[in-house]
């Protein structure tokens, strides 16, 4: 597939050299996130909602409540703004202007429309448990019917969008190298996966699963990339 050609609303103002287009890039930064941000406007009202995301192919997917407004909203077809943003690290410079977040970022535009076919529905929400934790989906008892009609599952075309990144260290005024004495560089960031808990009412026998053994969030962006293709 082609790269993604800046229009009026993803062309970079501010700072285009950290602008990227390629569709690897935009790509990549969705498979590494689990969270997105989702802004459309009801009754002239702006909202923005938070939500776990998944992409398949050239499209994102995302579910939520039947009964949620905004995914009514949705439903019908409005524009909405699609974000994600991964911190990687903060940039400490020697003036306070200059500090800095080094960042990732995804924005896309679109319209977004549910998926109507159980089948399609079915397998989508399976993909997305998969991708997070191979080989659970066969564990988990099959939803109801009544758990398919209160969730509600959306999809968007990925034809515009645009990523901005930011790395490396931070950029001083030239005269503050020589005579500013304080500490400057990055702060990495990393979101890491703890140990997990059980919920102490597991059957007995039952043991902590494979794909939560050395679970990394950076081995499941792969994961997830090598799965949306």
């Amino acid at each position: 597939m082609s790269d993604f050609k800046p229009t009026a609303r993803t062309r970079i103002k501010r700072l285009p050299k950290r602008g990227h287009y390629e569709r690897e890039t935009v790509n990549a930064i969705l498979d590494a996130g689990l969270v997105c941000h989702v802004g459309y406007t009801i009754d002239e009202h702006p909202y923005v909602t938070a939500t776990s995301y998944w992409r398949e192919g050239d499209r994102v997917v995302w579910h939520g409540s039947s009964a949620s407004r905004a995914i009514r909203a949705v439903k019908q077809a409005i524009p909405v703004c699609f974000n994600v943003s991964l911190i990687d690290g903060l940039v400490l410079a020697r003036s306070g202007f200059h500090h800095s977040i080094n960042y990732r970022t995804v924005m896309l535009f679109g319209d977004a429309a549910p998926i109507e076919d159980p089948d399609e529905k079915l397998a989508s929400l399976e993909a997305f448990t998969e991708r997070l934790f191979p080989g659970r989906w066969a564990e988990l008892r099959p939803p109801t019917r009544q758990e398919l009609k209160a969730t509600t599952v959306l999809a968007m075309r990925i034809d515009e969008a645009v990523a901005k990144v930011r790395t490396g260290p931070p950029v001083d005024d030239g005269e503050d190298y020589a005579t500013t004495r304080c500490w400057a560089g990055v702060l990495p960031l990393k979101l890491a996966a703890g140990e997990p808990v059980d919920d102490g009412r597991l059957l007995p026998g039952v043991g902590l699963p494979s794909y939560l053994k050395g679970f990394d969030l950076e081995a499941y962006g792969k994961a997830n990339a090598a799965a949306a293709e």
